[in-house]
């Protein structure tokens, strides 16, 4: 049986087109989630996500005027902003940067 993580793992893999890479055949922080050319991808599986996060995204996207990729700066308090996160959801960045990889499920 496999775990959701893992399922999680695939399915994103089979999304953007790369491929999942299986806990045995890297070290820790030696190798991404999901092989991809052009990505680095490390995939979180939360059984759920802070709602103030949910909640920044939907300000984000309600406030965007077409032409407009909405983004989420999470800045950490004494941090450079070098070090900033940037969120986005996962169909906003595929229509942004087009069809990147394999069939579109979920």
């Amino acid at each position: 049986m496999n775990s959701t993580w893992k399922a999680t793992e695939r399915a994103i893999a089979r999304r953007l087109g790369g491929k999942r890479v299986p806990i045995t055949g890297r070290a820790r922080g030696s190798a991404p989630d999901v092989a991809h050319t052009w990505l680095s991808i490390e995939v979180k599986h939360r059984k759920r996500l802070p709602r103030w996060l949910a909640d920044a995204i939907d300000q984000a996207v309600a406030a965007a005027v077409e032409g407009q990729l909405p983004i989420v700066i999470l800045h950490e308090s004494g941090q450079r902003h070098d070090n900033d996160l940037v969120l986005t959801r996962l169909s906003d960045f595929e229509s942004w940067f087009g069809s990147i990889g394999g069939d579109d499920e979920d």
